[in-house]
C-alpha cells in the first residue's frame, strides 16, 4: 500500500512544479482527484489518479465581493451560514469562477435596518470594505418598505425633508410611493432603526423593508436566500 501523501506533493511529482505553484493551482480548482476537482493542498491521495486541467492558470486566488439576498425573517448571520455553491444565483453573469475559498474570511458591510430583508455585502476585498466604510456617508440606500397606513400630501414632505432622529436633523431624502402599500425611500447613511422611526412619526406601521440597492449596485433579480458576485465592472 502507497502511504497517503498531500495532494500539493503528488502534483508536484506530477508536473514537476514548486509546491507553491502546486498549491496556487489547487487553490484556484485546476486539479482533479480522480476525475473530481479538489481544492485544498492538504488533502491526502493515494493510489488515485492526479491531473492538472488543460486551461489552468497559475494565479492566486483573487478576493471576491458576494451579494447576498437575506431572506425574509431572518437574521442576516443566519443567512451568511448558508452561503455557498449550492446557493448561487444561477443567472450570475460575473464570470467569476466560484471556489471554496470565496466563501471564508467575509466581512459584512453596511448593515441592514433591523427587521429589514434584501441586499446585503459580504467581502474578502480590503479595498471594496475601506470604500464602504469612508463612502457610507455620500452612498444612498434604497429600501422599499411595506405600510400600513395613509399618508397626507404634507406627511410625505415630512418623510422628504423635516424630521429630527435622537435630537438631530434628518438630511433631506426621497420618499415616494411605489404603489398603495409600499415606499420607496432612497437616503444615505440611514441610522439604526432610522426608517421606522420616520414611518412611524407619520402615523404608519412598517410591515417589511428590503434594501434593493446600494450607491450603483443593485440586487437585480437575486432570489430570497440567493447570492451572486459583484462584477468587475460594478461599483458602489
Amino acid at each position: 500500500m502507497t502511504e497517503p501523501i498531500r495532494l500539493s506533493k503528488r502534483l508536484i511529482e506530477v508536473i514537476g512544479c514548486s509546491r507553491r505553484e502546486a498549491e496556487l493551482y489547487i487553490e484556484g480548482g485546476w486539479v482533479t482527484v480522480d476525475g473530481v476537482v479538489v481544492q485544498e493542498p492538504q488533502f491526502k491521495v493515494g493510489a488515485q489518479h492526479v491531473e492538472l486541467l488543460p486551461d489552468a492558470v497559475l494565479a492566486p486566488v483573487e478576493p471576491v465581493t458576494l451579494l447576498l439576498h437575506v431572506p425574509s425573517g431572518h437574521f442576516p448571520d443566519r443567512a451568511v451560514e448558508s452561503v455557498g455553491p449550492a446557493s448561487q444565483w444561477p443567472d450570475d453573469s460575473s464570470g467569476i469562477r466560484p471556489l471554496n475559498s470565496h466563501f471564508a474570511r467575509l466581512v459584512t458591510c453596511l448593515p441592514l435596518q433591523a427587521g429589514a430583508d434584501g441586499l446585503h455585502v459580504l467581502t474578502q476585498d480590503w479595498r471594496i470594505e475601506r470604500k464602504l466604510k469612508e463612502d457610507q456617508a455620500k452612498l444612498e440606500q434604497e429600501y422599499v418598505v411595506e405600510v400600513l397606513g395613509t399618508l397626507s400630501n404634507s406627511q410625505l414632505k415630512r418623510l422628504n425633508h423635516g424630521l429630527s432622529f435622537n435630537g438631530t436633523a434628518l438630511a433631506p431624502c426621497k420618499v415616494s410611493w411605489q404603489n398603495e402599500t409600499r415606499l420607496r425611500f432612497a437616503l444615505k447613511n440611514p441610522q439604526p432603526g432610522q426608517i421606522v422611526f420616520m414611518c412611524n412619526s407619520v402615523d404608519l406601521k412598517v410591515l417589511g423593508m428590503k434594501r434593493i440597492r446600494i450607491g450603483g449596485v443593485s440586487m437585480a433579480k437575486v432570489q430570497p436566500g440567493q447570492w451572486r458576485y459583484l462584477a468587475g465592472k460594478e461599483r458602489f
